[in-house]
């Protein structure tokens, strides 16, 4: 028929579509998707306006919706229902794109991680400048019991979680008192860096000299990685003033899930010159 020659077979038209004929049969079938035109041997023809509804069955399965509910959407849908319904799903897509942007910052952590673990040298101190920066707390830890530290530390996390917060990096900081006493493991906060500083309590960490050194292996004997850390701010000229920042690496060497190979905390605190 001379009116076929405008439509295109089904076969084209699933190519057009980038789907097998079958997806489109069975639009067919669920009446979700019918030919423009089918002739008297049954072949089906598709028309070039029917890009544009298979465009829209395609957008709203992306945002998850069943075939069921697309086919109810278009047969009994109204300008404000199909407002509110996109709409809706727009939410859903605005929170899926966060998470996946949250994703791909851990990615590109861990990634950064591995690489600055060639570059360690775990016997060697430094005295870097660095710049300002700001961090979200959690609640003040310091000296609680440990029921409450361990409920403050799931707290904090879960709300880091619910927020959706990307994070670039996190840590424990442990007050000046405590460093100069010798009182390592007595964290005063849990903290994150975070593009997004204004969601909870914050610390700003001042710029300025800090010294900085690496911790590899269990926590439980970062003392001697501190004590190396007084001995070379002595030999140095340096004194303590400031906080000290622990930031946590997990550095993938080979396969083993070990901390006692893997575990490796950089410690960063604000020093002067005496």
């Amino acid at each position: 028929m001379d009116s076929t020659k405008k439509l295109f077979t089904t076969g084209e038209f699933a190519d057009l579509c980038g789907v097998k004929k079958q997806t489109l049969f069975h639009y067919d079938d669920i009446g979700l998707l019918k030919p423009e035109y089918r002739c008297e041997n049954k072949y089906r023809y598709y028309s070039v306006q029917q890009l544009e509804i298979f465009n829209v069955i395609d957008m709203l399965k992306e945002i998850g919706m069943s075939l069921d509910e697309i086919k109810n959407f278009s047969q009994f849908r109204t300008s404000n229902n199909a407002i509110e319904l996109l709409s809706e799903k727009e939410k859903i897509v605005k929170m899926k794109i966060k998470e996946m942007q949250r994703t791909q910052k851990l990615i590109q952590n861990q990634k950064k991680q591995i690489e600055e673990s060639l570059r360690l040298d775990f016997d060697q101190f430094t005295i870097e400048e660095m710049e300002t920066e700001r961090y979200i707390l959690s609640e003040n830890i310091l000296n609680l019991p440990h029921k409450d530290i361990v409920k403050a530390i799931m707290s904090f996390l879960k709300n880091i979680k619910q927020a959706g917060l990307i994070i670039d990096n996190g840590g424990a900081l442990i007050r000046q008192e405590q460093v100069e006493a010798g009182d390592y493991l007595n964290y005063s906060n849990l903290y994150i860096r975070t593009e997004q500083p204004d969601l909870a309590a914050t610390l700003i960490k001042k710029a300025g000299k800090y010294v900085v050194g690496f911790h590899k292996g269990s926590y439980v004997m970062i003392h001697e990685t501190y004590d190396k850390i007084k001995s070379y701010l002595g030999k140095k000229g340096f004194r303590i003033c400031g906080d000290s920042f622990e930031e946590y690496l997990y550095l993938m060497e080979g396969i083993s899930l070990n901390v006692e190979d893997n575990y490796v905390i950089k410690i960063m605190i604000k020093v002067e010159e005496k």
